[in-house]
């Protein structure tokens, strides 16, 4: 088995080589290691492996992770997060992949500034219009975005989606163009800037990245298989 640094290495090397295909400079993808279900210990050996961003899914498991991992790393929420739990998520991360709605977004404004910190967040839209998918309707998208304008303390520069779970991961590409072609349109439409696009797991990223991605969230290609199964909408 594979260790987990030798795992790392081999994701970057599918992430250079899909750039190449694209055009693109490798810098331009930025790698999250998802985290969620490993623990600690998996976290600082990657981190010891030059590894710095890191992924969860459940803010209570983050809540008893993240301390017991090194400091100075970088954590994104990408999982459902519901509006009760605002307060512990804008305290506890850098950014938020998973805003779908305008209550949350909100709410999530309003307690970063109470803790004095500043949070990037990126709207999730499902893209594909799976009932089990989280995620705003693209129709429903532009209104959320337009609430950018008015907040101070959470910034939101991208989206993010989830496309349908499929062997071939070429199923993927239509919905992960869909979501760069959203992105340009809804950029011209409201003047935001929204460089970021968050999309693409173990078993597609290499896709994602031909087609635009910004961060690709790999769980299983770095740290091995879970231990237990997890929902469809959560694979990585």
């Amino acid at each position: 088995m594979d260790s987990i640094a030798e795992n790392l290495e081999q994701v970057r090397a599918r992430i250079a080589a899909a750039c190449a295909r694209a055009g693109r400079a490798p810098e331009s993808v930025r790698l999250l290691a998802v985290s969620k279900t490993y623990g600690p210990e998996a976290v600082r050996e990657a981190a010891a492996a030059g590894q710095r961003r890191f992924g969860e899914n459940r803010v209570q498991e983050a809540a008893a992770k993240i301390p017991e991992c090194p400091g100075q790393l970088e954590w994104h929420l990408i999982g459902h997060l519901q509006s009760n739990k605002a307060p512990l998520a804008a305290r506890l991360f850098d950014w938020v992949h998973s805003v779908d709605s305008a209550k949350l977004l909100e709410a999530l404004d309003r307690q970063a500034g109470e803790t004095g910190r500043t949070l990037r967040a990126l709207v999730q839209v499902n893209v594909s219009g799976e009932r089990s998918k989280s995620g705003l309707a693209p129709a429903d998208a532009p209104a959320v975005l337009a609430l950018a304008n008015r907040l101070r303390h959470v910034q939101v520069v991208g989206l993010m989606t989830i496309p349908p779970l499929a062997a071939d991961p070429e199923t993927a590409r239509p919905f992960f163009r869909k979501l760069r072609e959203r992105r340009d349109a809804w950029a011209a439409e409201t003047g935001l800037e929204l460089p970021e696009l968050s999309m693409g797991m173990t078993h597609d990223l290499d896709v994602a990245v031909e087609e635009g991605a910004t961060f690709v969230r790999v769980g299983t290609g770095i740290f091995g298989a879970r231990a237990r199964p997890a929902p469809e909408t959560e694979e990585t």
